[in-house]
């Protein structure tokens, strides 16, 4: 069943650089499961289309040459992001997507290669960080959610004026975790810096983060954990 927002105006602008390929995942869950109106925006264009949501999915964009994400910031749609983002629109990075947002400037820090230089991909528990953002309004302080991760380069990592910075602002919105809420090294897939799974900028209106909801958004795959913050994002922005 699809389920009509108030929000069903709002359209959503998926992004596919080469080498993107959650971009059809992501471009279902938003019009399929989540009834909302999606333009698929190839990285050569350098107009939005009337885009009120911007996403940029996961994948290995230009093969993840030189760092991932770096030759990804330099497309022409690149441009029009970072204007949508500068006026307040909003912008979603998930994975690559993440990894993008932060070569842009668009989000602090950087990901670096997984501690065990090794690509990860399984199923990780997260907590909800901040309950300010819009990605998270919507999920309850006391719940973990199940949403699985897919990368090589998910250690995320900033300078100690950096992070003071982020943790002033309240900018960590996700954090990895046990099944019942425990912080610690045990239950960080890639050494990410005090288990950071996701951050947002200082104006909550830009959001990264590694794990991918989109693959936890339907129940013939017997998870809607990530569903979840699909809704709060359409509930709150």
């Amino acid at each position: 069943m699809v389920v009509k927002y108030k929000t069903e105006h709002m359209k959503f602008g998926v992004v596919t650089f080469p080498g993107s390929n959650c971009d059809e995942d992501m471009v279902y869950v938003l019009e399929t499961m989540l009834g909302q109106k999606v333009e698929r925006l190839w990285h050569k264009e350098d107009d939005l289309k009337g885009s009120d949501f911007i996403v940029l999915p996961g994948g290995f964009s230009y093969g993840d040459y030189l760092r991932s994400g770096a030759i990804a910031k330099l497309s022409p749609i690149m441009g029009a992001v970072i204007e949508h983002a500068n006026k307040g629109g909003y912008v979603l990075g998930v994975c690559n997507g993440f990894q993008i947002l932060t070569e842009s400037g668009l989000l602090d820090g950087a990901l670096l290669h997984n501690d065990k230089q090794k690509f990860v991909c399984k199923n990780v528990y997260l907590k909800a960080a901040s309950m300010d953002t819009p990605i998270t309004k919507g999920l309850s302080a006391d719940k973990t959610y199940k949403i699985p991760v897919a990368h090589g380069e998910g250690r995320f990592y900033a300078g100690e004026d950096t992070m003071k910075r982020i943790y002033d602002n309240n900018q960590v919105i996700f954090q990895y975790c046990s099944e019942n809420g425990e912080l610690g090294a045990e239950f960080n897939p890639n050494g990410a810096l005090d288990n950071i799974a996701g951050i947002c900028n200082a104006n909550k209106n830009v959001f990264g983060m590694m794990p991918h909801p989109e693959r936890a958004s339907d129940a013939a795959l017997n998870n809607l954990d990530g569903k979840l913050m699909f809704d709060s994002l359409l509930q709150y922005c």
